[in-house]
């Protein structure tokens, strides 16, 4: 049975932030989580993948309708609050062609918040290797991952998105900046010195940034970037004591849980005798309470609030993206020809076997019947001229096979003739 790919998920422009935080995975979660999935009978390979701005689920199955709604459900157990009404509000599906065409799209970041970003495709290599470890990737999802990071190069190499790439981070910094008349002057607290600390440090030195404090669960990654950018290190059960020196707090945290709210920022404004304060919450998870929006002089902004400025930036590179779109829609093409080959041969192979079979049977039921006392020279020209025939009935079937380039009718041709030649048992 013909295995096709398909995606259910939801990402920054199918829902708001609350609902995608409901559903993301922890890391430490995901290879759970795909055990899950590899026990549903429907679905036979799947990875997870699962950032700031999308959670989705790549799989591959037979039977894609049962399989999808089997996704569906277990996104909606996924959920750690059903607030927000019905999940499939925000879901989005995407079966067969258009299946790779998204993801092809998400590798090359041309289905980000911002477009040309750079981040989106080394998350999808870690997504793609964590569920190889699990054991939920086989042929279809490989070839299909790997393919997507070839597409990926290919965009970067040869359209100028990569040039004018802009980060999450740069475009928070970019509204940090129009936020402050002069950023020199202010203090920056960082919680968080992952990958996206490191390049929000980066950004904000850039724009002239000087007094930057870094905190993080572990003490010694705070410590390296901190040395790196010249800032502070702040042991991070310290790190509330330090917020009334900041100006702008940033965080870029993997953490699940908030790590400042309202109460905390109410208490730290009284202290800073109610000098402003802005909050920018760019993690997976928010790691500022919502509330903080409430309090007078203080101003948050969560990975949602970037659109706009993100919308800016893709206008400036809509030409580049144009030339990507292109590229991806070859490709799409081209791993479609490589998912034809693999109903294509054994198909091919199958019906010159039956036919095969059946001209041999016929052969020697003739030479055993009232052609046995045909000499070797006529026995030969018979088989000549059968084997003839055999080759001129499959040439037909054959070059359609191999020439047709429409994905979806070369399958359904395949199984119509499976059916006319009674193939689907070999």
């Amino acid at each position: 049975m013909h295995t096709e790919i398909f995606i259910v998920g939801l990402n920054h422009r199918s829902a708001p932030i609350e609902v995608r935080e409901s559903v993301a995975f922890e890391r430490s979660q995901i290879t759970e989580a795909l055990g899950r999935l590899r026990n549903i009978s429907a679905v036979r390979e799947s990875v997870i993948l699962t950032t700031c701005n999308r959670v989705e689920v790549v799989a591959a199955a037979p039977e894609t309708d049962r399989a999808m709604q089997a996704v569906k459900g277990f996104l909606d157990q996924q959920r750690s609050s059903s607030d927000n009404g019905s999940l499939s509000d925000h879901l989005y599906t995407y079966r067969g062609a258009d299946a790779v065409r998204h993801l092809f799209r998400v590798a090359a970041s041309l289905d980000s918040m911002v477009v040309g970003e750079p981040q989106i495709l080394g998350q999808l290599k870690e997504h793609y290797n964590v569920a190889q470890k699990a054991g939920t990737v086989g042929a279809v999802l490989h070839r299909l991952f790997h393919r997507s990071f070839f597409v990926a190069k290919r965009v970067r190499t040869e359209t100028g998105i990569a040039s004018r790439a802009v980060s999450v981070s740069s475009v928070a910094v970019e509204l940090a900046a129009r936020i402050f008349d002069r950023f020199e002057e202010k203090t920056v607290m960082l919680i968080g010195a992952g990958k996206m600390g490191d390049l929000m440090a980066r950004h904000l030195q850039r724009c002239g940034v000087k007094s930057i404090m870094v905190t993080n669960r572990t003490f010694e990654r705070a410590v390296e970037l901190a040395e790196k950018i010249r800032g502070n290190p702040i042991r991070y059960d310290d790190f509330p004591r330090y917020l009334q020196l900041a100006d702008l707090v940033i965080g870029c945290a993997g953490a699940s849980e908030v790590l400042v709210d309202a109460a905390m920022v109410e208490k730290v404004l009284w202290e800073r005798k109610q000098a402003a304060m802005f909050f920018i919450d760019i993690g997976d998870r928010r790691n500022f309470d919502p509330g903080i929006n409430a309090i007078d002089n203080a101003y948050i902004y969560n990975i949602d609030d970037l659109k706009s400025v993100a919308e800016e930036n893709l206008n400036e590179r809509s030409s580049e993206a144009e030339k990507a779109e292109c590229i991806v829609q070859e490709e799409v093409g081209s791993f479609f020809d490589w998912v034809s080959s693999l109903e294509q041969v054994p198909t091919i192979t199958a019906l010159i076997e039956k036919l095969e079979l059946i001209r041999q049977k016929e052969i020697n039921k003739s030479l055993s019947g009232g052609l046995k006392d045909l000499s070797e020279r006529q026995k030969q020209a018979m088989e000549d001229m059968t084997a003839a025939m055999m080759k001129k009935i499959l040439h037909a079937p054959i070059m359609h096979l191999k020439q047709n380039t429409d994905s979806e009718y070369e399958l359904m041709y395949i199984a119509a003739l499976k059916r006319l030649f009674d193939l689907e048992d070999q």
